[in-house]
């Protein structure tokens, strides 16, 4: 794909980047913002039109100053740093983890400012289209893919880990799996503990089975499938 030669040091072309920067950055940023993400239009055009300015600017050193300019230092210093801004959006509440993908797209407008402040429009556009689609498209296919898995992820708490290894011994006793166990502190601190298990099950009626064991045994506080 190509939509011309923007890399040329002249005034029609800073403009052209710039304004590509802010209307790649604001689509990013409105398809976050209608969803009520952590990171909305301002804050993506922004980050996009940062990096497109460091890009700009390290040219613009490379162009005057001769011999002083890196290419690659400021460009690295701006992926690194976008990494402290996207830890502010991620949230982790109830065993579930929130703010990952706001933090990858912050990270990734700004990659795509840094390419069309270089001149690279034609990347910056292709991967925010691509970007896009696989922000609306994935979660489809990732529910479609779930709803047919065997495996599925259990968090119960428990009043006191002496009691897991009955209910383990009760799954596998039914013909379940287990995958993996983790345990934690409980909600509540100084009380119970909080285990996580992953699960493999061989029949499409095994959560129920699941389920059933868990509600059944006295011990356990709470159930919750992800």
């Amino acid at each position: 794909m190509t939509l011309g030669d923007f890399s040329a040091w002249n005034l029609q072309n800073l403009f052209i980047r710039v304004m590509t920067a802010a209307f790649l950055g604001g689509i990013i940023g409105l398809d976050r913002g209608i969803k009520h993400r952590g990171a909305g239009t301002k804050t993506i055009t922004v980050v996009c039109l940062g990096a497109t300015l460091v890009m700009l600017t390290e040219q613009y050193i490379q162009i005057n100053f001769p011999g002083l300019a890196n290419m690659t230092r400021m460009a690295s210093q701006v992926i690194s740093g976008v990494g402290f801004i996207g830890v502010g959006t991620i949230i982790i509440s109830r065993h579930r983890v929130r703010g990952l993908t706001t933090a990858a797209t912050l990270w990734a407008s700004a990659c795509v400012g840094l390419a069309v402040g270089i001149g690279f429009v034609e990347g910056g556009v292709l991967i925010t289209a691509v970007m896009l689609v696989s922000l609306h498209i994935l979660p489809f296919v990732e529910r479609f893919v779930a709803r047919h898995s065997r495996y599925c992820n259990v968090f119960i708490d428990l009043e006191d880990s002496k009691y897991l290894h009955s209910i383990l011994k009760s799954l596998k006793g039914a013909g379940i799996i287990v995958d993996s166990v983790e345990t934690g502190e409980g909600r509540i601190p100084g009380t119970g503990v909080s285990v996580h298990m992953v699960l493999y099950i061989k029949r499409a009626s095994g959560r129920t089975e699941v389920y059933d064991i868990l509600v059944n045994t006295p011990q356990v506080l709470s159930i919750d499938f992800l």
